[in-house]
């Protein structure tokens, strides 16, 4: 099942203009309950700047992950901790966290692998659970893919972001430089000076007002355009 896996992990990296964080998490947590066996549901959090994005394959086990947060303790506060991989294999005899085992068993988790995945300043954690005890015995190879598929999953994500947020600033700086160019030529209109003497004033106004030029040259061609409206 590991080759379904990794495959559907890879198309995680493909990303378009929908395509989130949020919507990669989920990816992985719908990719691992489908191509692992003995997995039932997946979960996936994002941790970042003390924030932490969530996603599930299920409903239940969002609560899971809201009671253990809640208590502070569990196999994914503990992988987020050291940053090595938690292993439960029957969750009614580990007695390293009671009260969130009793949280567990009641939504039907019998074993947990929690996977730690840094990716770059941020790191996300990956549970994996399965209704019945000891299904995760050797995790070693998933730990190696899931790491893998994801870091490049969620760096394209960012690249792409970072992409095009630089695109909207340069449609947003040449819209600026447009309405600087309008602004000017009305000036130049008005006063009779150059577009060197136009850019100058625009300039001097600004700084004397404390607004940005862009702002400035926006107002003036607004206000020329509803006087022309009127006359």
């Amino acid at each position: 099942m590991i080759p379904i896996l990794a495959r559907d992990l890879a198309a995680l990296g493909r990303v378009t203009e929908g395509t989130s964080a949020e919507s990669v998490l989920r990816g992985v947590t719908e990719a691992i309950a489908r191509g692992v066996p003995g997995c039932a549901g997946g979960t996936a959090e994002l941790w970042m700047d003390d924030r932490v994005l969530l996603a599930s394959s299920h409903s239940e086990l969002i609560s899971v992950s809201d009671r253990e947060r809640d208590l502070r303790e569990g196999p994914s506060r503990e992988a987020l901790r050291s940053g090595r991989p938690v292993v439960v294999a029957d969750v009614m005899r580990d007695q390293r966290w009671p009260r969130y085992a009793a949280a567990a068993v009641r939504h039907g988790v019998r074993s947990i692998l929690v996977l730690p995945v840094e990716v770059e300043g941020a790191i996300v954690v990956i549970g994996l659970y399965g209704v019945r005890p000891g299904v995760f015995a050797d995790h070693v190879p998933l730990t190696e893919l899931l790491r893998e598929q994801v870091t490049v999953a969620l760096a394209n994500i960012w690249e792409f972001d970072d992409v095009m947020t630089g695109a909207a600033q340069m449609q947003e700086a040449m819209a600026g430089r447009a309405l600087i160019d309008q602004a000017k030529g009305i000036i130049m209109q008005a006063s009779g000076v150059t577009p060197e003497e136009a850019f100058d004033e625009l300039r001097r106004i600004s700084q004397h007002h404390q607004v940005k030029v862009a702002d400035l040259a926006k107002l003036l061609v607004t206000e020329h355009q509803q006087k022309n409206a009127k006359s």
